[in-house]
């Protein structure tokens, strides 16, 4: 493992220092690195922008006709993962929880958007879920499984959407039996990883990775696939005179960069689910909604994983999702949406399929490379979270099928089920 010396730059009382600091490979694969510009002044959080896709011009969620919902998604750094050993590179003060709550929350404040795709969520029942309600959301939260303490969670307006339909994925799924056969024969085809080589792999996904010490023999598929990565579907009846449907996916795939077919693995199931999950939604409301699919994919634009999701291939009896990427289909991918001095990258997506009648009308702009917010990588005083948020603005165009809505007492009962489920974990912890 090849060291390399970079300069690290620090906010402190007394201004602007630069030190050097070693760096190692990252856990994405080669990128460049954002840390060499000089600033001054305090930094204040920056207030996030939605650009038109029409004119380039910045743009509210009221001024387009007809009815407009704005989805974001954000990884936003669990804080049982936010240590200064992880982030030498980031002030100490903005590493603190009582000052990163606070800017989370405010971050989703200014966001101000009707559904919240999040990643790396913990602290919900004792922070987010009641601090999010008080601003008129409601939510879901999936917990990663084994001891992983963060997980997943769909934040929605309750007056913008009505959930109607929700589902679970566990990718370890794929250890206990579903679709067991298929995958395992292409993971043990590949090129497994060696323990060396894995230890290899340096940054921060990789340091959380180990402080659970993921245990067994990493060429057995079993051991292998099982990830304790999760994922939401949840499908919404918006409130808009249409009564649209849209099903809205969110999840968080395995990190490792060198484990491409764990992460293979995990979307070809996340897209067979998504496709699944659709086709119950359009035979029980009698309505094809549209489908919009967000989270951190761990995977840069052109990997294997990334082309397998914007290619219209099935590779089981489900048909086939086509998906396309909004912002790469809008100008191209951002230069990054993940930013530390060991790796800056995107790794964060939002993809639609069946806009039917949707459609995006702008994109929360991203900084670029020479921004003054970014300088150092992140976390720091601009940004709580080591990933930046993307989102979209959306317009439902016109009226679909003739929705009909069942009756709901099956989504009463699971939301019921979900939130005994979510006191037991609190009552044991």
């Amino acid at each position: 493992m090849q060291n390399t010396t970079m300069l690290t730059l620090w906010f402190t009382s007394g201004g602007l220092v630069l030190t050097p600091r070693t760096g190692s490979n990252n856990p994405h694969g080669s990128s460049g690195r954002i840390c060499k510009s000089k600033m001054s002044g305090m930094p204040k959080p920056p207030c996030p922008k939605f650009i038109s896709l029409e004119d380039g011009e910045f743009t509210t969620k009221n001024t387009s006709n007809g009815f407009k919902f704005r989805l974001v998604s954000y990884n936003i750094l669990a804080q049982v993962y936010v240590k200064s050993s992880y982030f030498p590179h980031s002030p100490s003060s903005c590493l603190k929880w009582k000052a990163r709550s606070q800017a989370i929350l405010m971050e989703f404040k200014n966001l101000s958007a009707d559904f919240l795709c999040i990643q790396e969520l913990d602290e919900y029942n004792s922070f987010y879920k009641s601090n999010m309600e008080s601003l008129g959301y409601s939510s879901l939260y999936i917990q990663r499984t084994g001891q992983k303490r963060d997980g997943c969670g769909i934040f929605y307006r309750s007056s913008s959407a009505e959930l109607i339909l929700m589902e679970e994925i566990h990718y370890n799924d794929l250890v206990n039996g579903i679709d067991y056969e298929n995958v395992s024969t292409e993971i043990e085809s590949n090129n497994t990883l060696d323990v060396d080589r894995r230890e290899e792999a340096s940054g921060k996904d990789s340091t959380k990775a180990n402080s659970h010490g993921d245990q067994g023999d990493p060429n057995d598929p079993c051991v292998r696939l099982k990830r304790d990565c999760v994922g939401l579907l949840m499908a919404f009846k918006l409130r808009d005179p249409s009564n649209h449907l849209i099903v809205v996916a969110n999840t968080h795939i395995y990190w490792d960069p060198n484990w491409a077919d764990v992460k293979l693995a995990q979307v070809k199931y996340l897209r067979r689910r998504v496709s699944q999950f659709k086709e119950i939604v359009s035979n029980k409301f009698c309505s094809t909604p549209s489908v919009i699919i967000a989270g951190d994919f761990n995977s840069t634009p052109g990997d294997e994983v990334y082309q397998y999701l914007v290619s219209a291939n099935s590779d089981s009896e489900a048909p086939a999702i086509q998906l396309c990427s909004l912002y790469a289909t809008n100008g191209g991918e951002p230069p990054f949406t993940n930013c530390t001095p060991d790796f800056t990258g995107t790794l964060d997506y939002i993809f639609l399929s069946d806009p039917g009648y949707l459609k995006p009308v702008s994109l929360l702009e991203v900084p670029g490379p020479q921004s003054a917010d970014i300088i150092g990588g992140l976390p720091n005083h601009y940004h709580p979270s080591d990933h930046l948020p993307i989102g979209a603005d959306f317009v439902v165009l016109g009226s679909s099928n003739s929705l009909i809505i069942p009756e709901l007492q099956d989504v009463e009962d699971r939301l019921s089920k979900f939130e005994i489920g979510e006191q037991m974990k609190v009552q044991n912890n």
